[in-house]
């Protein structure tokens, strides 16, 4: 059992990444002596830096010398320099999946898992445990728009932590009180089918302490299902919903107005509260309601609960309105996935009855896109003009015959879809074409958030 001990020297490889930075981030906080390395400069870095850590960009043997401990992003391959140099010298490497139980150990450790809707979900239950004064620790894949931060230590008892279900990470948490938002194929590299991403959801819903409990989306076949099976065990679940009218809690009446979406609260019929949300989408509503679920779970009152999460901002990258420009609104979004895209132009469409919606899509990963070719060109159906970037190959090679141009040939339904060979050529076509009332969404789990800087920030 992996032991961590205040004043270890930890190295952390590809400490850049949304999940190393936030483990460096808690690492620094309690005493640790933190290094890592990256392969290109980000604001992550810089901020790490800021706090105490040693970045280096480029990877390179000698960074480990001094090591105790290793941590290694799955996008490492076992030959990585630095990998090797430390098994050479007998210096441990651990992967997130191994080393994340150490970090929860000793706290009350609530973990959000989901194909869709972890983060924000994760955010808001931060949010309400803040605001109630619990003081909590965290790990988030966004920014939190209070705090700038994806990850703290707090005085509190709660660790509040995003369960990625990407290389099995979450299988190393073992949690007091679980949420299972929803349970779709995602990471075609990684879970080949559904089943077998199914089964990797029950293993993290099998590892929840003995007397601890699951939140489930009774919404989602999959996740009920979850639920379901975990009852007949003889073990604790509450589901929530929006249209399963046998969720324990149930949000209903929803009032989409201008920037606010309100709903009532209710459990096992009994009214409990008004929701008034200032993130937008039916599925924010879902969202608010699993995490006003687990701050009941942790004895606040769903009222308490709801007031605290009408000053809620949207987490970095998650519907984050970046700026305006002549009347023409730029949201930058995490969506990469055909479902999170849809629901969050349904989303722009309800908050933004009057404005012709543009889509700027950055593909993530090759992988995904020839397992959900099909999913990807409907999707988008509900914008009026579409603009799809080059792949952002991440951690993969090309694929033939899976590249953007044949995206955007093969949205023939979709008229107005058209390749773009980089940002600078999206925004200029913003700012040539795109006219007032107007939002721009611009889908990305790469780097393709920086054309929202470029169009605004751009010349007339």
């Amino acid at each position: 059992m992996l032991e961590l001990k205040p004043g270890q020297r930890a190295h952390l490889i590809g400490i850049g990444g949304a999940g190393l930075s936030a483990i460096a981030r808690i690492l620094l906080a309690r005493g640790f002596a933190v290094s890592g390395s990256d392969l290109k400069a980000s604001a992550l870095t810089a901020s790490l830096e800021a706090d105490g850590a040693r970045v280096y960009i480029g990877h390179d043997a000698r960074h480990i010398r001094r090591a105790d401990i290793v941590l290694a992003t799955s996008a490492a391959p076992a030959d990585h320099d630095e990998i090797k140099a430390a098994r050479a010298l007998n210096i441990p490497v651990y992967k997130r999946q191994d080393f994340i139980g150490a970090i929860l150990r000793g706290c009350d450790a609530i973990a959000v898992a989901g194909t869709h809707g972890k983060t924000t979900t994760t955010s808001m239950i931060i949010h309400i445990l803040q605001r109630a004064g619990r003081d909590p620790s965290y790990i988030v894949g966004g920014a939190l728009a209070d705090s700038g931060r994806n990850a703290g230590v707090g005085a509190g008892s709660s660790f509040v932590i995003e369960a990625d279900e990407y290389d099995n990470m979450f299988h190393g948490l073992s949690p007091n009180l679980a949420v299972v938002t929803n349970v779709e194929h995602d990471h075609p590299d990684f879970f080949k089918t559904l089943a077998q991403m199914e089964a990797a959801f029950q293993t993290f819903v099998d590892t929840i302490a003995p007397e601890g409990e699951l939140v489930a989306c009774a919404d989602d076949k999959a996740a009920l299902s979850i639920a379901r099976a975990r009852q007949a065990d003889g073990g604790k679940a509450t589901t929530y919903g929006l249209a399963n009218a046998g969720a324990d809690w149930r949000a209903t009446d929803l009032r989409f107005s201008g920037e606010t979406v309100a709903a009532s609260i209710s459990l096992h019929g009994s009214p409990q509260a008004e929701l008034i949300l200032r993130v937008p989408g039916a599925h924010n509503v879902l969202n608010a309601l699993a995490a006003l679920v687990v701050a009941c779970k942790r004895g606040l009152r769903p009222l308490e609960s709801a007031q605290a999460l009408a000053s809620f901002k949207a987490t970095a990258r998650r519907f984050e309105v970046r700026g305006a420009r002549a009347g023409i609104i730029v949201v930058d979004d995490y969506a990469h996935h055909p479902t999170a895209i849809r629901v969050n132009i349904e989303a722009a469409r309800r908050r933004y009855p009057e404005h012709q919606i543009w889509a700027i899509w950055q593909p993530h990963t090759f992988s995904r896109v020839q397992q959900f070719w099909g999913g990807f060109i409907t999707a988008f159906k509900g914008a009026d003009r579409v603009l799809i970037t080059p792949i952002f190959a991440a951690r993969e090679a090309p694929l033939e015959g899976v590249n953007s141009r044949a995206l955007a040939a093969a949205m023939s339904a979709h008229g107005s879809a058209a390749f773009v060979s980089d940002f600078d050529d999206a925004a200029a076509i913003l700012r040539r074409d795109a006219r007032a009332p107007a939002v721009v969404l611009i889908f990305s789990a790469g780097d393709a958030g920086q054309i929202a800087d470029l169009y605004l920030k751009g010349e007339t």
